[in-house]
């Protein structure tokens, strides 16, 4: 048998020029293809040894190689060739038991990377069920997390830790049961050309960068069930910054692009270009600033987004109740064009977005009891949900331009589900402390945009429109200190006014398109 492994390798050292002394394959140290044998001790060796002679590239050979955690170390790019796959674990034993694993982790290591046209697999269908299982059983203990499907002991795909110079390329990453893949305190890292297939489970980001600097992700397609691309800050004084993305393709049953949360450092010099988001349940652009972390110059540009729950959302909110309000100034987000469907964008995929509303038009489906919620919300009919940029009294949005804008909203709103008089607007919650998402403040009062404590917002060239009469105002803008609206265009309208202005100062009009005069289309309440 012995004999016979040893051929096999010298042979798939030779199909893959596996010669040279710093580049070997992980069959060369006894890992096993047969998708049974747990192979962590026998790619770890290799890891280790390679890492310590000075540094080379590790094959993955075309196959099927299951393995537990193992532990990435400097100057080694662990490859994995076209065919090949690391399978994880469907035992849960077979992790780590702390913390949160993951298939490939690595902690404070330098100029490491993983390449190839390879996959790498969670296997999370079969490891949820394992985990399931033990739950119930009293093997492994949870708090009662694990009864709305968010339990502990679930794994990642890959985890690196404080490691510099970081390079993941072309390869493909599915079924993850936690986050796909997070990146912690990262400096110098590319991601450039990978794909994410990971609809098996709740609670699994595309792609987490926490807390990292010197970030480029580019040319990557993300299909996720939760938020695709995250950027995450978990450390006061820390964060996320000098970010790069460019030409990537997303898909999620949350958020498609979000800054937060955690958003305890915040986020600074961020640039997108040449997003596409399309079939996802939230907002295609989420910027959320409630942990009291610092959130500036922030430059996205060059976005479609096709099919999805919301377009754009700006939140600067006090979650952190006990600490200080964060910031959230210096936005601009230029060209895009989005379109908001009637129907749940996402209906379909393997794990929807929550139901936590009806809209219009759907079939009516019983009430969930009124102490169950999911992030605040009953289950009941809704209105479409503007885009909206909205801070906390005292505490404003600052500084956004919006430029270049063009978003189709479904309409069909009905006075039946809600009608907020303008009248009533500052009854509208403020909900300071909430978790952000596009739908926490409930029903709004306007069907395009809604503005709320904030100061400094150029809108240029923004249109909007539905396709269907909605009854509510396109604009509500409420508690805004200084606000230029040049060359908007809203070119339908059922009942006035279009634009509404309540305790707002410092509002600027350039060349207004409306289907009616500036004298009957805007309401202006001091």
């Amino acid at each position: 048998m012995k004999t016979k492994w040893l051929i096999l390798t010298l042979l798939l050292a030779t199909a893959f020029g596996c010669n040279q002394k710093n580049e070997k394959l992980i069959t060369a140290y006894g890992a096993i293809a047969d998708g049974i044998t747990n192979n962590a001790v026998a790619i770890q060796k290799a890891i280790d040894e390679i890492s310590a002679s000075g540094g080379g590239r590790l094959v993955v050979p075309p196959g099927n190689f299951l393995t537990s955690t193992i532990w990435l170390k400097s100057e080694v790019d662990l490859h994995l060739a076209q065919g090949a796959k690391l399978l994880g674990p469907t035992n849960r034993n077979d992790y780590p038991s702390n913390g949160r694993p993951a298939i490939v982790m690595g902690l404070k290591q330098k100029n490491i990377s993983i390449s190839g046209k390879g996959i790498i697999d969670g296997q999370g269908q079969e490891l949820m069920l394992d985990i399931f299982r033990k739950l119930r059983s009293g093997e492994l203990k949870e708090d009662t997390l694990w009864l709305v499907k968010r339990p502990g002991h679930r794994a990642m795909n890959i985890a690196l830790d404080s490691c510099s110079n970081v390079n993941i390329s072309g390869i493909t990453l599915k079924n993850s049961t936690d986050w796909v893949q997070n990146y912690s305190e990262c400096n110098s890292l590319t991601i450039n050309g990978i794909t994410v297939q990971s609809t098996a489970y709740w609670n699994n980001d595309g792609l987490d960068i926490t807390d990292c600097k010197n970030v480029k992700i580019t040319n990557c397609f993300i299909n996720s069930s939760d938020d695709a691309i995250c950027l995450k800050s978990e450390t006061t004084g820390s964060g996320c910054e000098n970010i790069f993305i460019d030409s990537c393709t997303v898909r999620s049953s949350a958020n498609g692009l979000k800054f937060g949360t955690s958003g305890y450092g915040g986020f600074k010099n961020v640039k997108v270009r040449n997003l596409t988001v399309f079939d996802t349940y939230r907002s295609a652009i989420a910027i959320e600033s409630v942990d009291g972390g610092i959130v500036e110059n922030i430059d996205i540009q060059n976005v479609v987004a096709k099919n999805t729950g919301n377009a754009i959302f700006l939140r600067r909110g006090h979650r952190n109740t006990k600490g200080a309000v964060g910031t959230l100034k210096g936005v601009y987000i230029a060209n895009v064009k989005a379109d908001i469907p009637l129907y749940k964008p996402d209906q379909g995929y393997p794990i929807e977005g929550p139901p936590d509303h009806l809209r219009p038009g759907e079939d009516k489906m019983p009430k969930r009891p009124s102490h169950f919620h999911i992030y605040g919300h009953p289950f009941l009919p809704y209105n479409l949900v503007p885009s909206s940029i909205v801070g906390i009294p005292g505490y404003p949005v600052e500084d956004v331009t919006l430029e270049n804008i063009e978003i189709t909203y479904g309409g069909m709103a009905s006075k039946e589900i809600a009608w907020i008089p303008l009248s009533k607007i500052a009854s509208i919650p403020e909900n300071e402390a909430n978790y952000p998402e596009f739908s926490m403040f409930g029903e709004l009062p306007s069907w395009g945009f809604y503005i709320r404590h904030a100061e400094g917002i150029k809108m240029k060239n923004v249109k909007i429109s539905y396709l269907k009469e909605d009854f509510r105002p396109a604009f509500v803008v409420d508690d805004t200190k200084g606000i230029e609206l040049t060359d908007l265009s809203i070119p339908t309208a059922k009942e006035m006014p279009v634009l509404y202005f309540n305790n707002s100062t410092g509002i600027t009009f350039n060349n207004l398109k409306m289907p009616v005069s500036n004298e009957k289309g805007i309401l202006m309440n001091q």
